[in-house]
């Protein structure tokens, strides 16, 4: 049979098929549905108390926002998931830059998961105090717990918050209980002995540390090793199974040189290897001990009320600051005083005086 002249060439094709849209249209509409839904704060806050994934980080970045329009629906949907808050074991972990905060917590993690544990992990990541940008890239560090579902990782820029925590890690600490979570693992950003403010945070304040590193003097000093329950020396594994063994011993009989806790509690020291899982389960027991002994005494509730007071105190001074520099006129004087105090024209305890004068006048 002739081929038509349509088909002659042999390097004629058919048509193939179309390539379909990059975005599907439907779908999208659909998300953006989702999205306007879950912008008013009760449906938001329905779908957090369900556990939706999606819902509690909205909720987060809601919270966090500084915006003043933000305020008034962030307080609301705290209020909504205050009932359903404070059922949750808290733990911070925190130690130099390192040490392995994140692969520790990513094995503590998955061993708790394990044992039927949900767990929400607010990893705090250090600013730039030049850029004031963060990498934000624990959950690249976290490639096996971030893909399981019983686990949740947030992080958070520290901004310009001190003592290891970002500005709004109190307030996510409660949405993430209200979303069902039972265990929260706050890693600081490590900053060494500087981190206090995540001491009125949590339940446990465990410290990470390492063989070898030559901190072990610089570590027994008071300071944070005070505030410390328990000490574990991570990496012990492989050629330094051993040190880590001497440096628990040491850190073990520093440990008993401080003053007794108000708690009765005496910090232990531990072995760990976040790789091979040695000392994880012993980890987990430890924590769960103190918990029970801290129930028994009457302990943890006291502690977890001196912390809300203490957050309530600091979110005072919170407003009081963005109530000072929320005004422009305010923040002009502000700047025409720091001209003059650089100029040597007035003191900087006279110039802050006529700032607040102002202030308290206004």
């Amino acid at each position: 049979m002739a081929l038509s002249k349509k088909n002659a060439s042999a390097l004629s094709e058919k048509e193939g098929v179309l390539m379909p849209a990059s975005i599907n249209a439907k779908a999208a509409a659909q998300v953006q549905v989702l999205r306007n839904k879950l912008a008013d704060e009760v449906l938001l806050s329905k779908q957090l108390l369900a556990g939706n994934i999606t819902a509690l980080s909205q909720g987060i970045t809601l919270i966090e926002s500084t915006q003043v329009k933000h305020q008034a629906r962030a307080a609301a949907l705290i209020a909504s998931c205050l009932p359903h808050a404070n059922k949750s074991i808290r733990i911070g972990i925190t130690g130099v830059p390192g040490v392995g905060k994140s692969t520790f917590i990513e094995a503590f993690g998955n061993y708790l998961t394990n044992q039927g544990k949900k767990v929400a992990v607010l990893a705090v990541d250090p600013s730039s105090s030049l850029s004031n940008g963060s990498i934000l890239g624990d959950k690249t560090r976290m490639e096996e717990l971030v893909k399981n579902p019983m686990a949740y990782i947030r992080p958070s820029a520290a901004g310009t918050t001190l003592g290891g925590v970002a500005r709004k890690t109190r307030e996510t600490i409660l949405l993430c209980e209200a979303s069902g979570f039972d265990t929260i693992l706050i890693e600081t950003v490590g900053v060494g002995q500087s981190e206090t403010a995540v001491h009125s945070l949590v339940d446990f304040f465990l410290l990470l540390k390492i063989a070898g590193a030559g901190d072990e003097l610089q570590g027994i000093k008071r300071g944070i090793m005070e505030m410390a329950d328990a000490i574990v020396i991570n990496k012990a594994d492989g050629d330094n199974l051993k040190k880590a063994q001497l440096a628990r011993a040491e850190f073990a009989r520093a440990l008993h040189l401080f003053p007794v806790k108000s708690s009765g509690w005496q910090p232990k020291a531990l072995c760990c290897s976040s790789l091979t899982l040695d000392g994880v389960p012993e980890v987990e027991q430890l924590i769960a001990a103190y918990i029970t002994e801290m129930k028994s005494s009457g302990y943890f509730e006291a502690k977890r009320s001196e912390q809300n007071q203490y957050w309530m105190m600091e979110t005072i001074h919170e407003q009081l600051n963005l109530h000072f520099f929320s005004n422009p006129e305010r923040t002009a004087l502000v700047e025409t005083y720091k001209k003059a105090v650089i100029q040597n024209e007035i003191s900087p305890f006279e110039a802050a005086q006529k700032v607040l004068a102002h202030y308290f006048s206004s």
